[in-house]
């Protein structure tokens, strides 16, 4: 009995420890960079914030699934990838405003979580990486909206003030009527619940798709 315990334990480990070449790594980046793109279309408006500019799309799966799966690197790498390929697909609206913020946002919630679940690959490891994603995202999507967007978008609005972009809150929730309310009652739940939805899919279906991943790569 201990020594089939032991033999199937040594398997387990073998089947967690199989080798990603450089080759299979960039095939990898490459296929999880075009699907991250691709669900860059697929946008749900929110209803407590500013439609024109906060939607909800879950182009961080595929980037998540590569950081957990390739390392920080490959997944910062995929999230670049994932804008440059979207914009050759379709060029900015934006003047590279919307791009940058979803880049940036981006980054702070992969990087972390991947960083964790990268010391300890477990599911613990990779619950605590997510959270602590979506915090450094909700805290980092505050300085960008407040500095960057906002500000941005005024601009791009003609070169309106500020308080103008405000209003587009104003009339989705009356309850947002400057910049502290704005960020506190739209941005803060726009990237809170973005992050909770990104890691419950990825929670789920990272197992399976990793399986096959690694079936295809054992069996090549």
């Amino acid at each position: 009995m201990i020594e089939k315990k032991k033999i199937s334990i040594s398997k387990s480990t073998e089947k967690k420890k199989i080798n990603i070449s450089k080759t299979q790594r960039i095939t990898l980046v490459g296929i999880f960079s075009a699907l991250a793109a691709v669900l860059m279309y697929l946008e749900i408006p929110f209803f407590f914030a500013p439609p024109e500019a906060y939607k909800l799309d879950f182009s961080e799966v595929p980037v998540l699934i590569a950081s957990f799966l390739l390392g920080p690197i490959e997944g910062i790498i995929t999230e670049v990838l994932k804008i440059l390929i979207k914009l050759i697909i379709k060029p900015t609206s934006t003047a590279f405003v919307g791009e940058f913020a979803n880049l940036a946002v981006g980054i702070t919630f992969v990087l972390p979580a991947s960083v964790i679940y990268k010391i300890k690959k477990t599911r613990k490891s990779a619950v605590i990486g997510m959270g602590t994603g979506t915090l450094v995202m909700t805290i980092a999507g505050c300085f960008i909206n407040a500095f960057i967007l906002l500000p941005a978008f005024a601009y791009l609005f003609g070169g309106v003030p500020v308080s103008e972009i405000i209003k587009l809150g104003t009339a989705v929730n009356p309850a947002i009527t400057d910049m502290f309310t704005f960020i506190v009652l739209a941005v803060v739940p726009v990237n809170i619940l973005k992050g909770v939805l990104v890691s419950l899919v990825v929670f789920f279906i990272y197992k399976p798709i990793t399986k096959g991943i690694r079936t295809i790569i054992k069996t090549d």
